[in-house]
């Protein structure tokens, strides 16, 4: 991995906190350490760093608004870390701006793993057409750019890919798992809530009525497409 990668590690267990540290120190990458969510804010105002970790339990501010504050200024890659595989926190979590979440406890090789996948993914430039477009939806990939309506509207660094990737084949169906490994970089440990709750939160800056969506269509038992 390139020198100069650094992660802010969000966490007040300090013996997980140390595991992490050791683990993603192994890798070549620096690790900025938070015990606080109040802690975090600052250290990532005061420096930005190229992935988060944030812990959902936190004292005082808890993670869901760590990520929350943070998604509002960056688009930083944020790995959500929790103890349950609770499907509130998973989503809540993603609903908060997240990436992707891990459930302790977890592997650090799992970690490293997802953490070079976010990577890649944040650093790899997209290709493609120079100008793609659906309805009143128009999407420059080369240059990280989406309108609706003439009007330019913000995704973050997932959100982007997911909406590139369906526009790459219009009116293909794309299953969870393969949205999955092409978006996240993911094979089979993948999860599908991944897809799901990026695709409803993509629909609320993309379309016109979040609930009735026009251009990412889902096709129920299959997976999502885009159309025009």
């Amino acid at each position: 991995m390139s020198v100069g990668t650094r992660i802010l590690s969000v966490e007040d267990d300090e013996r997980i906190r140390t595991a992490v540290k050791l683990a993603l120190e192994d890798e070549g990458w620096a690790v900025e350490e938070a015990e606080t969510g109040e802690a975090a804010l600052a250290t990532f105002q005061r420096q930005p760093t190229d992935v988060v970790l944030i812990d959902i339990m936190l004292p005082g501010i808890d993670g869901f608004d760590v990520c929350r504050s943070i998604r509002r200024v960056s688009d930083v890659p944020i790995v959500m870390v929790t103890a349950r595989a609770d499907t509130h926190d998973v989503v809540a979590g993603l609903e908060a701006g997240a990436d992707d979440y891990l459930t302790k406890p977890f592997a650090p090789k799992e970690l490293s793993a997802r953490i070079r996948a976010l990577l890649r993914r944040a650093r790899s430039s997209e290709s493609g057409s120079t100008h793609l477009r659906f309805g009143d939806l128009e999407i420059i990939p080369d240059e990280g750019v989406v309108r609706r309506g003439g009007e330019e509207i913000h995704l973050t660094k997932t959100e982007f890919r997911l909406l590139v990737e369906l526009a790459s084949s219009p009116g293909r169906v794309f299953s969870r798992e393969t949205l999955l490994e092409r978006v996240w970089g993911y094979g089979y440990f993948g999860d599908g809530r991944l897809v799901d709750v990026h695709v409803r939160r993509l629909r609320t800056k993309v379309e016109a009525d979040a609930a009735n969506p026009r251009h990412v269509v889902t096709v129920r038992g299959l997976g999502y497409k885009l159309q025009a």
